[in-house]
């Protein structure tokens, strides 16, 4: 599904990935895991096509397409989605007209009907109880006036609402109390087929005791040092990162 090799990435000329490889299969979940400034959302930043960030070596294709070669919309009408750290705000731009927006745009571009308004309205009453997410907050402008986990909670109603091949989760669990951490992590549980795929980005095991991945990657200095199954997580949780550098003699 997702291919990426030998990928090098840069902001305002300096280097941030420094060489990623990574293989994500159908049906699988990754997590990434690492310190601050380990290149793990400049990664996600550079999947979706942020601006800002400059590929300057290696190639990513998802589902046999050159990735990079696409506009950000365009990547996520084929299927990639991401789940923001921090969810922005946008005044009267009403949830319904956002969301009626979004899934139209992408019916389009695989060359499918508008949905109607009555079918469209189902599918957020069904995609809203995925994330015990209230329908007041639906009415509202998107994400305005939000809590932290109302915000996140709403990114997994939007996941929900596209149903994406590839969804890459970006620290969905950072500032989330236990309550709302089981609420998001359940919505992405549900939403799991043997054609969907996501990566999970993370500093805590936390969120995986909830979400649990099937391979687990240490993203350090700009390139996955490590690769192992769960029980690399609970060794992160015990020991932190400090041990990753021995390893890497540094």
């Amino acid at each position: 599904m997702l291919v990426i090799k030998d990928l090098h990435a840069s902001i305002n000329g300096k280097e941030i990935l420094k060489g990623i490889n990574l293989n994500v299969k159908p049906g699988e979940v990754h997590a990434i895991m690492g310190p601050n400034g380990a290149g793990k959302s400049t990664m996600s930043n550079v999947l979706v096509g942020h601006p800002k960030y400059v590929v300057t070596k290696g190639s990513v294709t998802f589902n046999g397409k050159n990735l990079l070669d696409m506009a950000p919309e365009v990547r996520s009408h084929e299927g990639l989605f991401l789940s923001f750290q921090y969810p922005v705000e946008i005044p009267g731009v009403s949830m319904v007209n956002f969301m009626r927006s979004a899934i139209n745009e992408q019916r389009k571009y695989h060359n499918l009907e508008p949905l109607a308004a009555g079918k469209f309205l189902k599918l957020m009453r069904e995609k809203r109880a995925f994330v015990e997410m209230d329908s007041k907050l639906s009415n509202r402008a998107v994400n305005e006036g939000f809590s932290g986990g109302e915000k996140k909670r709403n990114e997994i109603f939007q996941m929900a609402m596209l149903e994406p091949t590839l969804a890459i989760l970006d620290e969905t669990d950072s500032g989330l109390d236990i309550d709302a951490l089981r609420i998001v992590a359940d919505g992405v549980n549900k939403l799991k087929a043997p054609d969907r795929s996501a990566i999970v980005i993370t500093h805590y095991q936390r969120l995986l005791d909830y979400i649990k991945p099937d391979i687990i990657h240490v993203l350090y200095d700009g390139r996955i040092v490590k690769t192992a199954g769960p029980e690399l997580a609970l060794e992160l949780e015990e020991k932190g990162y400090d041990w990753i550098k021995e390893e890497l003699g540094e």
